[in-house]
């Protein structure tokens, strides 16, 4: 089982899609729920463009139909570094590209193929795949190369965090992470010390690294912009790790938004994005404030 992608989610994004009945289903019929409606959506997406030599090193880039530059968002999937494909949020990449944007999702390797960092240096590849093919003619995306930001849930949340407070991820690949124009971390784990899950002693070990795990370390003045949402009935990535981001953020002069919402839990922040759980909660229109609209 995930542990930062749990039944929860399934549960949710089953009950938002009028498919209740269904509650004890997997977790795939659920990402269908909230799919099915994606797709047919006003976009165009082009599926499993490789960034790297390995066979997770693909990513899908959905297309907006827009006359404006294009803000680009790399938008890392969850799954506690253990489980989770970019086809099962085809529903934010659907709702990303509505907003304007071009999104693009990557997956990742994963535990306990491998353990960290290495699927932090998958991620740290695919945003200089993108930084490359940005203006490359060839690919006619209408992207604004000035606005890249990263996002993700979960466990996204923290490989997108943790690109954009440790330098050194995308230094590898050539990139500066002051060119990010900010981040959007959804329900993240950024200071989840002490691990409460045995497998993460040995995913983030040995426990001489346990530290270079949590992006609170990495705190800096000069980071990108961060908008953090965390629901407050979250019981498995809990809400302390966006508080204390955010306070040690601020406490350095980093620009900082934080929106807490009082009855979401764990999955309610990404299921937003579904079409039948927009209304629930604000978090595609905090999204477009955050970013703005094509230029």
């Amino acid at each position: 089982m995930s542990v930062f992608m749990p039944p929860e989610l399934s549960r949710r994004l089953l009950l938002t899609s009028g498919m209740a009945l269904f509650s004890s289903a997997c977790t795939q019929l659920a990402f269908l729920g909230a799919n099915i409606p994606a797709s047919f959506g006003d976009y165009s997406r082009d599926r499993d463009l490789a960034y790297g030599k390995e066979p997770r090193n693909k990513l899908d880039v959905y297309l907006p139909v827009t006359s404006g530059r294009a803000p680009v968002v790399v938008f890392f999937h969850g799954g506690g570094w253990n489980s989770g494909d970019k086809a099962d949020y085809k529903f934010v990449g659907a709702a990303l590209a509505e907003q304007g944007y071009i999104a693009v999702l990557p997956n990742y390797r994963l535990y306990p193929r491998v353990k960290f960092p290495v699927f932090m240096q998958d991620a740290a590849q695919a945003v200089a795949w993108v930084q490359a093919h940005l203006q490359d003619p060839l690919q006619n995306w209408g992207a604004d190369a000035q606005r890249v930001y990263l996002m993700g849930h979960s466990a996204g949340a923290h490989i997108a965090v943790m690109l954009a407070l440790n330098t050194s991820y995308l230094q590898q690949v050539g990139i500066s992470a002051t060119t990010l124009r900010g981040v959007v971390g959804l329900s993240g784990p950024y200071d989840f010390i002490p691990f409460t899950y045995d497998y993460m002693f040995d995913l983030f070990g040995p426990p001489t690294r346990h530290a270079e795990s949590q992006p609170i370390n990495y705190v800096r003045a000069d980071a990108p912009p961060m908008l953090l949402m965390h629901g407050l009935h979250d019981r498995t990535v809990g809400s302390h790790n966006t508080v204390n981001l955010t306070q040690r953020l601020k406490a350095v002069g980093a620009q900082v938004t934080t929106e807490y919402f009082s009855e979401a839990d764990h999955a309610d922040l990404v299921a937003a994005f579904s079409i039948p759980a927009r209304r629930r909660l604000p978090v595609l229109q905090r999204v477009r404030e955050f970013i703005g609209g094509p230029a």
